[in-house]
C-alpha cells in the first residue's frame, strides 16, 4: 500500500508523533508541544503507512523573505527508503520563492541536507533554553 500524505495537522495523533520524535531520534517533544509547533507552522506535512504515522516535517515561514524548516522526522523502519528524500521535497517545494531556506541538523547528518543545496551557515548564532544540552548534542559551540 502506498503512503498516504496529508498536510492538515488536525487529524494526527500527537501521542503518536511523540513516540515519532523519540524514536527517529529528535529528542523527547510531548505530545502537546508537538501539537503547538505543528499547528502554528506555515507548512506541515505528514506520511502515514497503513495508517500509522511514518513521517513529519514542517516550515516555519513569513511568506517571501525567510523559511525556517523544522522536525524532520523519519520512523526508523522507514529511514534509507526515499520518505526522508520525499519529505524534505515536499517542505522545500513548499517553500518556493523565499529568499532563504534555513534548518540546523542533528550533528551528523549534514550530509544528507548538502544533497537538497543546503550549506553552512558562517554567522548563525543561537539561544537555547537547555544551552548545556544544546552542546552536548553537538549544536552549540562552548
Amino acid at each position: 500500500m502506498p503512503l498516504t500524505w496529508t498536510t492538515d495537522p488536525g487529524p494526527v495523533d500527537w501521542q503518536e508523533a511523540e513516540h515519532l520524535y523519540r524514536v527517529a531520534p529528535l529528542g523527547n517533544k510531548s505530545a502537546e508541544h508537538l501539537r503547538t509547533v505543528f499547528n502554528n507552522s506555515r507548512f506541515t506535512f505528514f506520511a502515514h503507512d497503513e495508517g500509522c504515522l511514518v513521517a513529519a516535517g514542517r516550515v516555519l515561514s513569513d511568506g517571501a523573505d525567510c523559511a525556517y524548516l523544522c522536525d524532520v522526522a523519519v520512523m526508523p523502519s522507514h529511514q534509507g527508503t526515499g520518505l526522508g528524500r520525499e519529505m524534505m521535497e515536499r517542505l522545500l517545494e513548499a517553500c518556493r520563492g523565499h529568499k532563504k531556506v534555513i534548518l540546523y541538523a542533528v550533528p551528523g547528518k549534514e550530509d544528507f541536507y548538502r544533497r537538497f543545496g543546503f550549506r553552512s551557515l558562517l554567522t548563525a548564532m543561537a539561544i537555547f533554553e537547555d544551552e548545556a544540552g544544546a552542546v552536548a548534542r553537538g549544536h552549540l559551540g562552548q
